[in-house]
């Protein structure tokens, strides 16, 4: 039997692959060539610059595990290519050969994923399973934001994925390892480290005062024992402050290039339209030079009439939001609600974060795809959440050709959810008077069927009517009405996934 559930979760990731190779050739964006000079970078120099170096514009960023991960890939970029490696004549180098090799990398790093999905899913019975495995291995999200617009999120994800499997089987200590690996991956993820530290302190640490002391003491040594090899040579260099100033660019706008949906996004239309109406009404309200979304750099905030937002005001609008699941986490520290918990503290993070990007909904999308078997309205809120987030993503892949592809991605993925929990939900006792058929339990309510026919319109409206009838005039509205309108969806999630947490 477990023979036969790794031979169709590889037949699951064999068929993902395939349509991975296939976008090999499709649009890629300005991380392409970010992670090339990462490999670049790491190869080039001794580990003493690569925190320093400002060859090109797109430094090196990310926490050292990742840097370290980029030096291994550079071994074997160099024997393809070693134009790919060199820190100048490689600069924005795109022939064959590092199209190839970088795309085949995200692939194979896939495979951390599918160790993730097989070793959370190894004792959910055989439809749960296999509906886990659809849902994260061929989630459209993944397919667009790491095949075609191009990142390493699967792999990253991979290891948050083993980390609550290791929960879920109550082998905290290495739980809280993974995730301290996937901290010094990608620092971004951790929105979730105080839901980890009240879960492994009470769940794990909380066990009378010499064990709990011991207990302690091991899983704070596997932290810093972890954080030391990443961090360690910076620190001997004396480059930990540097390495910092990397990670967290504060001096970046309040939002991203294009706006993420979430909270800030009704803060910067309120602010814009009060500052309109003010106008009108004759008031000298200045209009803000710099702008909300600095990529490399800019102003923090700024904004013409509303209170001007800090990074300190959104760290400590995501802590509070995500307190009650902190308490729930303290007062029952059960394994099997991990997961809900890690998918809320990254919703919340996405909703008041600083800089959000909108790729960032993956990190909660991923993990409520494990909850949705749980129950029917987790299911019924998965549908509506995971379409959202992958309609949000629309934008960032905005070149003719690939419209086909994100719309055919999203449309399977909403018609394998809706065959795969109406299978999962089906009602076997009610049967229907006529013809005898079965009777799904899964069905979309009232507001969401609206909302979802609302998203249809939206994109009508902002992919034909708008270029058809203002042409080049307003270019900023399509995008607007589709972060705006995403935002009220993942609001709604937001929501959602606080009742469900306090009841």
């Amino acid at each position: 039997m477990d023979g036969d559930r790794r031979h169709l979760l590889l037949w699951f990731f064999a068929a993902a692959t395939a349509v991975k190779l296939l976008l090999i050739p499709s649009y890629r964006s300005t991380d392409f060539e970010v992670h090339r000079n990462w490999l670049a970078i790491t190869h080039s120099l001794p580990l003493s610059e690569w925190y320093f170096d400002e060859t090109s514009q797109w430094t090196l960023d990310y926490p050292p595990f990742f840097a370290y991960f980029e030096r291994f890939l550079s071994f074997f970029a160099r024997l393809l290519d070693p134009k790919i490696v060199d820190l100048h004549k490689g600069l924005d180098y795109s022939a064959d050969s590092v199209v190839y090799f970088q795309r085949i990398t995200v692939i194979f790093s896939d495979l951390c994923l599918l160790l993730g999905v097989y070793r959370l899913t190894r004792k959910v019975e055989t439809l749960k399973r296999n509906l886990i495995c659809v849902l994260v291995v061929w989630s459209p999200g993944l397919l667009m934001v790491d095949h075609v617009h191009f990142q390493y999120n699967g792999f990253l994800l991979g290891w948050l994925l083993l980390s609550v499997s290791f929960l879920q089987d109550g082998r905290d200590l290495i739980g809280g390892f993974l995730f301290a690996v996937v901290l010094c991956f990608k620092h971004l993820f951790a929105v979730a480290a105080p839901v980890y530290f009240v879960y492994l302190l009470r769940h794990y640490c909380w066990a009378g005062l010499a064990t709990g002391l011991r207990r302690l003491v091991a899983l704070g040594s596997v932290v810093v024992a972890v954080f030391a090899a990443a961090f360690g040579p910076f620190i001997y260099n004396g480059q930990i402050q540097q390495v910092i100033s990397r990670m967290f660019p504060f001096g970046r706008g309040l939002c991203h290039a294009y706006w993420a949906p979430n909270f800030w996004v009704f803060y910067i239309m309120l602010d814009k339209g009060l500052a309109f109406t003010l106008r009108k009404l004759g008031f000298d309200v200045q209009v803000p030079s710099a702008s909300f979304t600095g990529g490399l750099v800019g102003d923090s905030s700024p904004f013409a009439v509303l209170p001007q937002i800090t990074p300190l005001t959104t760290f400590v609008m995501v802590l509070l939001a995500i307190t009650p699941c902190l308490i729930k986490a303290w007062k029952k520290p059960q394994p099997g609600l991990v997961a809900r918990w890690i998918a809320y503290a990254y919703t919340c993070g996405f909703l008041f974060g600083w800089h959000v990007h909108e790729k960032a909904s993956l990190h909660f999308t991923i993990p409520l795809a494990i909850v949705a078997v749980q129950s029917l309205e987790d299911a019924k809120h998965y549908f509506l959440v995971s379409i959202v987030s992958c309609y949000s993503l629309f934008p960032l892949l905005y070149e003719p050709q690939e419209y086909p592809i994100k719309v055919l991605l999203l449309l399977l993925h909403s018609m394998v959810m809706w065959l795969g929990f109406t299978a999962l939900y089906s009602d076997e006792k009610a049967l229907k008077k006529e013809g005898g058929e079965i009777k799904s339990k899964f069905e979309m309510g009232c507001i969401e069927k609206g909302y979802l026919i609302g998203l249809v319109l939206v994109e009508i409206v902002s992919q034909f009517l708008h270029p058809y009838f203002l042409g080049d005039r307003y270019a900023f509205m399509p995008l607007m009405l589709i972060s705006t309108y995403c935002a009220v969806g993942i609001m709604y999630s937001w929501i959602w996934q606080l009742l469900k947490i306090l009841t």
